[in-house]
């Protein structure tokens, strides 16, 4: 199983198919519109609108875990995301990413290191994982990790598809 077999929704309660992704990169990162890293969705953004035409998509999932700093309902989080920061990247529902109630999608990806060795628990927000064309968890990077890192850039560009 891979994560293109979970089912999660958007923000609009729709179905949003992973699947749909297998031929791209995808950037996954569990976001926040009331935490001291938001404005990581301007490099975000940013990221998605340089590389989206070469195969990369942004994935923006909302999380509540981390301070209760993302309280508002889907509405309030989409258009928040569009006005203050212009994102145009696809956002799914709110979920949990760690513990009992942990999302399928991030039963996947948290077993993956980051480059302290750290796996396991998201540890705040705006946590990272790129993901290759096929599903192939490449690389993770800790919330600090800015999006105009040239880390985070390299990994990105080298799971962009040939």
């Amino acid at each position: 199983m891979t994560i293109y077999d979970v089912a999660i929704h958007d923000l609009q309660g729709k179905p949003l198919a992973l699947d749909g992704f297998r031929d791209r990169a995808l950037l996954i990162v569990n976001v926040a519109s009331r935490c001291g890293q938001t404005p990581q969705y301007f490099g975000l953004e940013a990221l998605q609108k340089e590389f989206g035409e070469r195969g990369l998509t942004v994935l923006g999932v909302p999380c509540n875990q981390f301070g209760g700093q993302e309280p508002g309902s889907s509405e309030e989080i989409a258009e928040f995301c569009s006005t203050t920061y212009g994102v145009t990247f696809p956002m799914t529902e709110k979920v949990d990413v760690n513990g009992e109630g942990r999302h399928p999608l991030y039963d996947r990806l948290v077993g993956v290191a980051d480059a302290t060795g750290h796996s396991g628990d998201i540890r705040w927000n705006f946590e990272k994982f790129v993901v290759a064309p096929g599903g192939e968890i490449t690389a993770r990077f800790g919330h600090r990790v800015q999006p105009e890192d040239e880390g985070l850039r390299a990994a990105v560009e080298s799971a962009l598809p040939a």
